[in-house]
This record gives C-alpha cells, structure tokens and sequence, in this order.
C-alpha cells in the first residue's frame, strides 16, 4: 500500500518530489532525475552520451532514467545531433510546456509577477501593477489575492505550476520560509502562510538576491562567476555570486550593503541607526533631497508641473531625468559619486570581475552609472578596478521575476 514514506514505483517525477522522506532505490532514482533535469536545465539539450560522461553513468542507466521522464512529460527527443560525426545520435531536452513557474517581485508601490515554463522562458508577465508594500495584514491579504488573480487569469492549468517564488525587500531565511522584515505576524513561516492562501509551494527570498541570479543566469552576466550586483531602490540591497553561486553568509542574511555606516550624519536610517549609505544615497534620500531642494524654490519641470513636494515618488524624479530635468540629473549625479565610495570599498574587499547596476536608479543609465565609475576609479585600488566591469542590468524589471522562477526551479530540482 502507498504511503508517505514511500514511493509508488508507477508515480510520476511530481508525485515523487512532493513525497516526503523517500529511501534505498526510490531516493536514488530521484536524485539522479534530479541530476538528469538540472543538467538540462542549466546546460541545454545533450546526446546520451554526455549526459553518460558528465553524469558518469552506464548508458542502460541513463537510457531507463530519459524513459522514465519522457514518459512523464517532461523530457523529449529534439531529433539528431548533426554537429558530430559519424552517425548522429539523438539530442534530449527539457520539454517547455510540461512545468511552469510563477516569479512575485514585490516593491514598495508595486508587484511584477511573471510565469515561465520548465526552459526559463517567459510565458506571461505583468509589470508595475499598482500595490503598497506596508507591514500590515491587510497588505499581506492584498498580495495573496494580486497572486490568486494572476493565476486565475493564465491559460494553463495551476497542477502545472509546480512552485512561486517570491520576492521581499530585507532579511528573509529562504531555508526556513520566515520574513523578518514584512508580514512577522504568525509563529507559521510567512511561505506557508502564503503557500495556504494560494495553493501552491511557495519560496521566499530577498529581492536583491533574487535580481542577481536572475541577472547571472539570463542577463547581462557572460562567463563572470564572481558578481556583485546592486539594487539600487528605494533602499539598496546586494546580491553576491561568488563561483557561480549566491552567497548567504552564516546566518542566511549577507548584502546588506545600504547599511554600512559610510556618512557621520545624524539621519536616522530604517534600520534605526545613524550614517548608513542608505540616509545619503538611496532612492529614499533622493527623494528626501529634491524634496527639500523644490521647497527651496529650486527649479524643476516638476515644480513647474504643480507637483506637491510632499506627494513626490522616486518614480517621478527617475522620470524627470529622461526628460532632461536639470536639478533631477544633478541630484542624480550627487547620489553615484556617494554610491561610488560604497562600491569601491566593495571591489577593494571582493575583486570581482563584474559589478551589476540594477534597481530603478539603474534605468537612468549613464546619469548614475558615469558619476558612479569615476568616483570608483578615485577611490579604489587601480589593480583590483582595472579588472573589474561596471555595467547596468539588462533585464530591468524583469530581473526579479526571472530570478524568482529560476531559483524555484533550482531548489525543486536540488538533491538533499
């Protein structure tokens, strides 16, 4: 008889990883699909062969194992490989269609959600729609239905979505589900909390985190295993790959790059503490300034435009840029040379071999990014920054989403 501690010798690949504490064979056979589909996953389409050599398998092995998954759906012949010589063999490959995964970016005055199938190609998206990220109840309950909706209205069937990941500003332990930023409300980890609202297994991770791997695995990033990528926002957050992998520190909490005490000021910073990069160079501080500066009587399109000072948002000031806004390319300037003392200090400590722009601050380009390279070429050591590349993220709003799915596929398909 089938039970939970057992695997049932016809079920399929979902009905096994949804099974809990498997042993002997069946554990065995898991992993190696697992290890068959991650390979896939992160290396494209491969022959019998290499899957033997990389995975370091018998043919017969491998040959049950692709059977095993074409049977369920999720592996399919893409036909020969006419790159070889000799007699072709045949390419393998995830099939799209046979697994989804859904990505929440949550921001401070809006989501982005997005689906992608089993090859990390974006099915579905929705950008900026309209939410308040507030440690409320009611924003919790606002999120979870923005989620419902988004899936009521896919095409797809919801069996089909095997994980969400979702993304929140500040400290998250993905291992334990917990949010101790947002939403700290139950004794119950905020993911289950979610996961029983929606229906559907749900992973939480930091948003920057969640940019960078997004960025690593589809964006901008090339053949550079050790990045630090910055989002810059409202707040800025750092997600750090170093050899190919997320980095998390001890405690599961590492990149709180806007919290180093960079400015003898006496701004008290959201964290509750006094001088942090983030009271001077933040997207809060930016707006905190052209505030101040508008009040002043400075001129600027927006004051033209009878904006309120008061109801200025970062999104306003980040489109005055692109509008040639004097004072917002001025303020803008001033905010990258600050960040560019920070970032130095990071490349004269990490050495990477690229540095990634991300955020909203990001999307004006070179007016942040020049200011921002100058002052690092001043304030870093010329040895480490010769070899280190500074460039903008080339996926923009999409970075979390892609990251969110991509690490739901990851962690679904990581062997414990």
């Amino acid at each position: 008889m089938y039970d939970e501690t057992t695997i049932n010798m016809n079920a399929t690949f979902f009905e096994e990883i949804s099974s809990t504490h498997p042993t002997g064979v069946a554990y065995k056979n898991l992993n190696l699909k697992k290890r068959l589909l991650a390979h896939f996953a992160d290396q494209g389409n491969a022959t019998i062969g290499e899957l033997c050599k990389t995975l370091r398998l018998s043919v017969p092995k491998v040959t049950s194992l692709l059977n095993a998954l074409i049977e369920d759906g999720l592996v399919q012949d893409y036909g020969k490989d006419d790159s070889t010589g000799g007699r072709p063999p045949s390419l393998y490959g995830l099939t799209p269609d046979s697994a989804y995964f859904l990505g929440i970016d949550v921001k401070q005055h809006h989501i982005n959600l997005g689906l992608t199938d089993f090859q990390k190609n974006i099915v579905k998206v929705r950008e900026n729609y309209p939410y308040e990220l507030v440690n409320t109840e009611e924003s919790l309950q606002e999120l979870c239905k923005l989620i419902r909706n988004f899936i009521a209205g896919l095409t797809i069937s919801k069996e089909k979505i095997l994980g969400i990941g979702i993304n929140l500003s500040g400290r998250i332990n993905y291992k334990t589900g917990y949010s101790y930023s947002f939403f700290h409300f139950q004794e119950d980890p905020l993911s289950k909390i979610i996961e029983s609202e929606v229906g559907i297994q749900v992973f939480l991770e930091n948003d920057s985190r969640a940019m960078a791997y997004g960025e690593y695995c589809a964006g901008v990033v090339q053949q550079e295993k050790d990045i630090l990528f910055l989002n810059l926002d409202y707040g800025i957050g750092m997600g750090i790959v170093i050899n190919g992998h997320l980095y998390y520190g001890k405690s599961g909490y590492s990149g709180e790059f806007g919290h180093i005490p960079l400015f003898d000021n006496d701004i008290i910073c959201h964290c509750g503490k006094k001088g942090c990069l983030e009271t001077e160079a933040s997207g809060w501080a930016l707006v905190r300034k052209f505030r101040e500066k508008m009040e002043e009587g400075s001129s600027t399109m927006l004051s033209d435009a009878g904006r309120n000072p008061e109801a200025l948002t970062l999104e306003d000031i980040i489109q005055a840029v692109h509008n040639d806004d004097v004072l917002a390319i001025e303020l803008i300037a001033e905010t990258g040379e600050k960040l560019g003392r920070g970032i130095a200090a990071l490349i004269n400590i990490f050495n990477p071999e690229l540095v990634v722009l991300g955020g909203s601050l990001a999307s004006t380009e070179d007016y942040i990014r020049l200011p921002i390279k100058s002052t690092i070429n001043k304030y870093s050591l010329s040895l480490m920054n010769n070899d280190t590349q500074l460039k903008v993220s080339t996926l923009g709003n999409r970075a979390g989403v892609l990251g969110a799915c991509l690490l739901v596929r990851s962690r679904l398909l990581a062997i414990h």
